[in-house]
């Protein structure tokens, strides 16, 4: 399979860079979203719903994070932040599923814990739990 040199870089040899990058993206996205409402209700117009491609960021983001904590995983010698890292991204995914299908009732502010917490915890591996050898 044909590979880019852009994306063995960055997903195989800087999983964790790019989990924070990601993570702050998405968390900066997250802190926009009623800035960008507040600014479209005070325009003459008023759009009750989210645009879609507004909520298609959020799957996006979700998506290159997989590949992030996936990669961050196998290079980290670390079995709890291992862990931890699929549980938050679980977190992640299933506050940003209950915003298209409400599930539960949830807090706006709900997102940023599991995305501050991911960054955290790429972070912390980045630091402490990267593997010496390519035995991982």
């Amino acid at each position: 399979m044909f590979k880019t040199g852009i994306e063995n870089n960055i997903i195989k040899e800087r999983p964790d860079h790019l989990g924070m990058i990601i993570s702050g993206l998405c968390l900066i996205h997250c802190l926009a979203t009623p800035f960008l409402f507040i600014a479209k209700t005070c325009s003459s117009t008023c759009c009750a719903e989210t645009p879609i491609w507004w909520k298609t960021i959020d799957v996006f983001f979700l998506g290159i994070s997989f590949f992030a904590v996936y990669a961050s995983t196998k290079k980290s010698n670390n079995r709890f932040i291992q862990i931890l890292m699929w549980l938050t991204w679980l977190a992640l995914s299933f506050v940003i599923l209950n915003e298209y299908i409400s599930m539960v009732i949830l807090i706006e502010k709900a997102i940023y814990v599991p995305a501050i917490i991911l960054i955290l915890l790429h972070i912390y591996n980045l630091k402490f739990c990267q593997c010496e050898e390519n035995c991982c």
